[in-house]
């Protein structure tokens, strides 16, 4: 009897959790198509038995698959790396001289600069954008292809990549994959969309001297969020910058040829020198209104360095003549039985309400007008708050220093005029790219710094850090990153040298996570990215570095 011809069956996990078993044997993107109208945005790609893969790839054995479209936040990544591809295509095409640097995130968009002449005007932007939409109704294919490393240099050297050739030579693969919609082949170190088509909601606004590629996000990747004006995360932008062109790199490869060459003493002198230069100065302004500021406030996100930068903020203060005294808001947490709740019915600690705001108030208002206050101290095993006689009563020139997350925000320091409060935004901003094209998120900076703190001084695992992270995201966009314009200064707590230093701590925890967990598709990622950097010895970070506060040895902590 002869035997039946067999096939590969793959099962897809859609939204809502329902399954649907289907013919493999074919690629991701024509399995797609019998499953779209379940998803809610276009499928951009999926996850095959957990491990990402492109649309293009071919399912040649029984599998579990579930795809990912814009409303995740890996769908959302991949949709921004093919638009700025695309960006970049249109910019060549238009202007072959030019180049594209690909820098930050500004206004619920992406900062570039198109280095051209005569200087970019908004009608080049108009045509930029014209051009992108040309290529998109086109529905070109974003072809892939496999170089040998050898054959990625003359390519990038051919288009005057010099930071991707730099780049090469510290890539631990023998190949490289590279895009292209037109005549230019370049990599974003990371997957893209498989057609132009698929990259339908987009636009470009013009912020001298550069453009902000905008897209949507994955709370509604339909519309394209209001542009909005952030003037002062510019400048601080700006001035990192500026600091990159004084430490001479802007990308990972000129950061590790010079490491190379045995200047890494010099970078981390520098670097440290730039950061106690700029706290200095913040002090100074302090100081020149000594007579009207009494509150000083520092309010940043998740891993930005505040406990670090506060003790160094005072220390600076302290040289100046004021001596600030520090007090915690944690100590002004309600009891726990009456905490707010979040909307799956548990204790939200990140809520301002969590604080008891007229407790807070008032003990405030009574230590500035002189008076002595017995200040509470929270119990965070029994979740209540206590009195254990510490009595304190301010002096000339002893402001108070507070730092939470919720800084920034006038209710909480409501009782206290704007003009007697100086508030400070502090957050680790990376100026520092992989290479022109490709930048390194803020929040993988502070994610990574995150993970090996709280691996070292927590017990935490790599796992439960990244598991928690959407949450702690969730809390940073309500309470932090809409009010981070308020400040009367930022900070940027971001070290150019300190990704190099945290890989050896970060890739032992990253590599514990299992195919299995949700969470190993950004772990892989991290360590992709992670891979880039030439490897650091902590030993030339000083004590009272922002970075000890993460990896430890810090002249401010114990342990």
């Amino acid at each position: 009897m002869a035997n039946k011809p067999s096939f590969t069956t793959v099962d897809v996990l859609l939204p809502g959790g329902k399954a649907q078993t289907l013919a493999g044997g074919r690629s991701l993107l024509e399995i797609s198509e019998e499953i779209r109208d379940s998803y809610p945005s276009p499928i951009v790609a999926a996850l095959v038995d957990n491990k990402l893969n492109e649309l293009t790839s071919i399912i040649e054995r029984s599998a579990v698959i579930q795809f990912l479209d814009l409303t995740t936040t890996e769908g959302a990544r991949i949709y921004r790396r093919s638009l700025t591809i695309l960006l970049i295509q249109a910019v060549y095409d238009l202007f072959p001289e030019a180049v594209v640097k690909v820098e930050h995130s500004l206004g619920k968009g992406l900062y570039c600069e198109i280095d051209k002449k005569p200087e970019l005007s908004a009608e080049d932007v108009a045509g930029v954008e014209e051009k992108m939409r040309q290529l998109v109704n086109r529905n070109l294919p974003i072809k892939k292809r496999r170089v040998t490393l050898s054959e990625a240099e003359q390519v990038f050297s051919r288009q005057r990549f010099d930071d991707k050739v730099y780049l090469l030579k510290y890539w631990l693969k023998d190949y490289l994959s590279l895009y292209s919609i037109g005549s230019l082949e370049d990599t974003l170190y990371g997957y893209h969309v498989p057609r132009t088509g698929l990259l339908q909601k987009f636009a470009l606004e013009y912020y001298r001297p550069g453009v902000v590629l905008r897209f949507p996000d994955e709370k509604d990747p339909f519309t394209i969020p209001t542009f909005i004006q952030q003037t002062k995360l510019f400048e601080i932008f700006r001035e990192s910058g500026k600091w990159g062109t004084i430490l001479g790199f802007d990308t990972v490869g000129a950061m590790n040829s010079l490491m190379e060459k045995g200047q890494s003493p010099e970078v981390i002198r520098v670097a440290e020198a730039l950061h106690e230069k700029k706290i200095a100065q913040i002090a100074d302004m302090i100081t020149e209104r000594r007579e009207e500021i009494c509150v000083i406030l520092i309010a940043g996100p998740s891993s930005s360095g505040k406990t670090t930068f506060a003790q160094r903020l005072r220390t600076q203060l302290l040289v100046n003549g004021m001596r600030p005294y520090p007090i915690s808001i944690d100590d002004y947490f309600v009891d726990r039985k009456h905490t707010h709740l979040d909307e799956s019915n548990n204790p939200d600690f990140e809520h301002i309400e969590a604080i008891d705001l007229p407790l807070f108030n008032e003990q405030l208002l009574r230590l500035i007008s002189g008076e002595e206050v017995e200040i509470p101290t929270f119990n965070f095993a029994t979740g209540t708050r206590e009195y254990h006689g510490r009595i304190i009563r301010l002096e000339e020139n002893q402001p108070l220093i507070i730092e939470g997350i919720h800084g920034l925000n006038e209710q909480l320091t409501r009782s206290i005029p704007r003009g007697r409060k100086f508030k400070i935004y502090i957050s680790a901003l990376t100026a520092l790219n992989i290479d022109r094209h490709t930048r390194i998120h803020t929040t993988d900076t502070r994610l990574l710094r995150r993970i090996v703190r709280d691996a070292q001084f927590r017990g935490t695992s790599a796992l439960e850090t990244i598991r928690r992270w959407p949450s702690v995201r969730r809390g940073e966009e309500r309470n932090i990153f809409q009010l981070q314009e308020e400040a009367d200064i930022m900070f940027n707590s971001s070290l150019v040298y300190e990704l190099a230093v945290i890989k050896e701590f970060a890739e032992f925890l990253l590599k514990k996570i299992d195919q299995p967990e949700p969470e190993y598709v950004d772990a892989r990622r991290l360590l992709a990215f992670l891979s880039s950097f030439m490897p650091l010895e902590p030993h030339d970070v000083p004590s009272n570095s922002i970075l000890r506060e993460f990896i430890g040895e810090s002249c401010f902590f114990e342990g």
